[in-house]
């Protein structure tokens, strides 16, 4: 018989709860902690409505609201002890259109959260950031930087009990909006899988172990720390061949070019980091009181984990077609999608 878990009696926030990473989170949340209550932000009530139908769970309490709004954020902040902030704009193409759009939600909507956690003297916040926020060269990437330098700031100044600390992350297989359900949709409908280019590499890490990074920060997170969770990549062009074989499809893949703000391999760590950061075996910890002197931190016999180049899905374990097609078939949604056997 086991004792209480590290959430028992907690009551827990997730902003931007009704999207695929919160769906998931809280599908997860049900299943293993003791807590009170989780509040379930976030601005679609649709998509509320949806979650409540499917988990009818009395531990769930929904807020509409848009972490945008300050007074809104401080409002249900009320007696939190943990929040996962999750809620943000995603699409590289949209925040690079609609760049204002992007700060307004991914750094000052953190912003507010960070503020109304430290007011409510909130235990511990998670905050959910992206390898577009290493070397940023999109509008979507700058807001994600500039909210990991908000999470670092607070560790710093606040004088509460609040530990603050971010996750960092690549691709989230069949998360909304990523190419995996595209390819599925393409399959189905008969037309050509696009990709932007067949080289180009994208970390693969299945939404479990995203979860299980969120989780691990919740634990073992410090104030300022950013945690990335190692993963394997594919080319893109690997990738949609995969998804071809799963469904037996001889559709045609067809390169459409790079999109506006794409980068071709995603990168976790850059060189800089990786002088300050703990390779802890599934994880990389990167510390906030990196070293000012290079010379002086390695000669002092801390190992550099991570190559110069930073840790990037160029060069992290490659799949092949063949590693990356049980890998697929592992994911429920594509399970779900294939033709019964006969």
């Amino acid at each position: 018989m086991t004792g209480p878990g590290p959430l028992a009696g907690k009551t827990l926030l997730v902003t931007g709860g009704t999207g695929s990473f919160g769906n998931a989170l809280i599908d997860t949340l049900l299943e293993t902690d003791d807590f009170r209550e989780i509040v379930v932000l976030s601005r679609d009530e649709q998509k509320q409505h949806q979650m409540r139908l499917r988990l009818k769970s009395p531990k769930l309490r929904f807020m509409i609201g848009d972490v945008r709004d300050r007074d809104r954020v401080f409002e249900v902040m009320r007696g939190v002890d943990c929040v996962f902030h999750a809620a943000a704009l995603k699409h590289v193409p949209v925040c690079e259109f609609f760049p204002l759009e992007a700060v307004k939600t991914n750094v000052l909507g953190a912003a507010n959260v960070l503020d109304a956690a430290e007011a409510h003297d909130v235990e511990r916040v998670v905050v959910l950031s992206t390898d577009k926020a290493v070397y940023p060269i999109n509008a979507m990437g700058l807001s994600k930087a500039l909210m990991e330098k908000l999470v670092i700031a607070k560790s710093r100044t606040t004088r509460a009990r609040s530990v603050f600390c971010a996750v960092r992350y690549g691709n989230v297989m069949y998360s909304r909006g990523s190419v995996i359900p595209l390819f599925v949709q393409q399959i189905k409908a008969g037309a050509p899988l696009t990709v932007t280019h067949r080289g180009m590499t994208r970390f693969l890490l299945p939404l479990p172990q995203a979860i299980e990074l969120v989780l691990f920060a919740l634990a073992a997170g410090r104030g300022g720390d950013v945690l990335v969770r190692k993963a394997p990549a594919a080319t893109t062009g690997d990738l949609a061949q995969a998804c071809l074989n799963v469904f037996g499809a001889k559709n045609p893949i067809h390169d459409i070019g790079i999109r506006e703000g794409e980068k071709m391999h995603e990168l976790l760590v850059n060189w800089e980091e990786s002088l300050a950061a703990e390779d802890l075996g599934d994880y990389f910890r990167i510390r906030s009181d990196g070293p000012g002197d290079y010379d002086a931190y390695l000669s002092k016999g801390h190992g550099n984990p991570i190559p110069s180049e930073g840790y990037t899905s160029a060069n992290t374990q490659r799949l092949s077609v063949a590693e990356i097609e049980p890998l697929l078939v592992s994911l429920k949604e594509i399970r779900a999608e294939l033709p019964p056997r006969s």
